[in-house]
């Protein structure tokens, strides 16, 4: 980890839950960080109960990703502070139940929006500030369970999850897409995305709660693997980390 010490990494969807955790361990094993979210109370809050020590290497900056424009003032921004950027976590994601059937239209893009274009949004400018400055930088997409897995459930049960779940395979898919264009783009940028099982954070509470039976990961055991991932040697690359509790079940 020391080559990342004193680095900036920007975490999306910093206020809270998986987000605002990974936020905490960066900075905690020395890595500035720049937060962004749609709602910026939280993280000013957060900032106030860091240790004094840590308080000066966080920034939050309000940021909508599914907004290009939002996206491009925060990274202005991001980069005007500081000498670039270095990892880039994508943590912001929406879900909302509704059928792709007979859904609300709205919400369902506004999921497609920020799952999936979020991320291309601040993957095109961390890619820039990166490679800019031709470092060996480090993207992070944190995806989920439901990027790789199709829940099947019984009749009884609504199927609610199409456009989250939809949303997350495109997300495994961009990840592999993204590798290779970094091959091809003769850099050593690593991709990773960290695939967490059910967790106990207040994204669980919207539905999904009522369908797991109690075994839960919580933020920081994902943080860990982000962790993880980060502290590699230089030629090792996570593609992709599926991360579960034991003895997981959801329908």
């Amino acid at each position: 980890m020391d080559r990342w010490y004193n680095k900036v990494a920007v975490v999306t969807g910093a206020s809270k839950g998986i987000g605002a955790a990974i936020t905490q361990a960066f900075l905690k094993n020395g890595i500035q960080v720049v937060g962004l979210a749609r709602h910026i109370e939280p993280m000013e809050q957060m900032k106030k109960e860091l240790p004094a020590e840590l308080q000066h290497k966080f920034s939050a900056l309000k940021c909508n990703v599914s907004d290009l424009h939002s996206v491009n003032e925060a990274f202005d921004e991001v980069e005007s502070k500081c000498d670039g950027i270095d990892i880039l976590v994508n943590s912001a994601g929406l879900f909302h139940p509704q059928s792709l059937l007979n859904g609300d239209i709205s919400v369902i893009q506004e999921m497609l929006l920020t799952n999936v274009m979020g991320v291309v949004h601040c993957n095109q400018r961390a890619y820039k500030s990166i490679r800019d400055r031709n470092f060996d930088g480090h993207i992070f997409i944190i995806n989920s369970i439901g990027g790789h897995n199709i829940p099947i459930a019984p009749k009884e049960v609504p199927p609610m999850v199409g456009m989250y779940v939809a949303s997350k395979w495109s997300l495994k898919a961009m990840a592999e897409i993204y590798r290779q264009e970094f091959r091809h783009f003769d850099t050593k940028i690593k991709i990773t995305t960290i695939s967490p099982g059910a967790t106990d954070t207040p994204f669980l509470d919207n539905y999904l709660r009522d369908y797991t039976d109690g075994n839960f990961l919580n933020a920081e055991d994902v943080a860990h693997s982000v962790l993880y991932a980060l502290g590699t040697p230089t030629h090792v690359q996570v593609h992709d980390l599926i991360v579960k509790p034991v003895a997981e079940f959801v329908l």
